[in-house]
């Protein structure tokens, strides 16, 4: 059954009719300082089940769950030494931490995907902050757009996905990150990161020391599937040109051969910076997918810094469907 969804701007009374709306079960969209999550209660099923389903995600995908605070995080799971010197450090921000599930842990058995971790994350967003300062539950909050599709940075972009099915969207304009959270996981022995994102490995090295590899088919937490982010056009990477009918995903200066072929040209960052092309990436893949391009051809971008997870989400977005 279609629902009518709303769009309403992210003030006070706004937030409080989304907190009403997660309450009774529903689903509800909000911006974060990465991109916009499509929430729901982690302690109701039949939220959880309700979200896999507006979405067409899969259940074996687990969700992460957000908290306002530490105290919570460690209600929810088993925090080792490490684990809070981290989120002591870079808590709220773009970090998405996992650990052994509490045996009471809040965040139901659907939402992990039947795994005994639980993956936490503290936004910074002060919008995402109040939703959850206004509900006495942790919110599990996948991006909120169709599953494996890019991921939304606008309100409009969820519209776009998810209108009608899904309650209300809080609009506060464009993400400013554009990119997920890094993920990293403490379950075990050595911590790993699980997937690249909003924070450069090397910061958070300087806090865990050296992160372990991860097996490339795991999926022990949310964007590890390897084909992910994915436009409806082909994805060429690294090209150094352009061929006829296809759209060019720029960075820098560096020149590409047939240029003037190209249906439509967006630079992630012509001048080169890393945090600009990550906020500008998934709009701007959504963007070229529109102009009827058969391919996006994708200039390379270096994989240092914020590189590493700008290159990680456009190769899941070139992987086979």
């Amino acid at each position: 059954m279609s629902k009518q969804t709303r769009i309403l701007r992210a003030n006070a009374a706004a937030i409080a009719e989304a907190a009403g709306v997660l309450r009774a079960g529903g689903l509800a969209a909000f911006p974060t300082e990465t991109v916009y999550g499509l929430g729901a209660r982690a302690d109701d099923p039949r939220a959880v089940a309700s979200l896999y389903a507006a979405k067409g995600r899969p259940s074996f995908n687990p969700l992460i769950a957000h908290v306002r605070d530490i105290d919570i995080a460690k209600r929810l799971g088993s925090f080792s030494d490490a684990a809070i010197s981290l989120a002591g450090a870079l808590w709220p921000g773009p970090l998405t931490l996992v650990v052994k599930a509490e045996k009471d842990c809040a965040v139901c058995e659907l939402a992990r995907a039947g795994l005994d971790t639980v993956a936490i994350r503290m936004p910074a967003h002060e919008v995402a902050r109040a939703l959850l300062a206004a509900v006495d539950f942790p919110i599990v909050a996948p991006s909120a757009n169709r599953s494996g599709h890019v991921s939304p940075t606008t309100a409009q972009h969820v519209a776009d996905d998810l209108s009608g099915k899904i309650d209300l969207i809080l609009d506060d304009g464009a993400s400013k990150g554009g990119i997920e959270s890094a993920i990293v996981d403490f379950s075990g022995g050595t911590p790993r990161l699980l997937r690249s994102g909003g924070i450069a490995r090397a910061e958070i090295e300087e806090i865990t020391g050296p992160l372990a590899a991860v097996s490339k088919h795991e999926i022990s937490a949310p964007g590890m599937m390897t084909s992910h982010y994915a436009p409806r056009a082909r994805l060429r990477l690294d090209v150094a040109s352009v061929n006829a009918d296809e759209a060019l995903l720029a960075f820098g200066s560096r020149h590409l051969e047939g240029v003037r072929n190209a249906r439509k040209v967006l630079n992630l960052s012509p001048a080169g910076d890393l945090t600009e092309a990550a906020s500008n990436l998934y709009a701007y893949l959504r963007e070229l997918d529109a102009s009827g391009a058969r391919a996006i051809a994708v200039a390379p971008v270096p994989g240092e810094g914020l590189g590493e997870a700008i290159r990680d989400r456009l190769s899941r977005a070139a992987a086979p469907k």
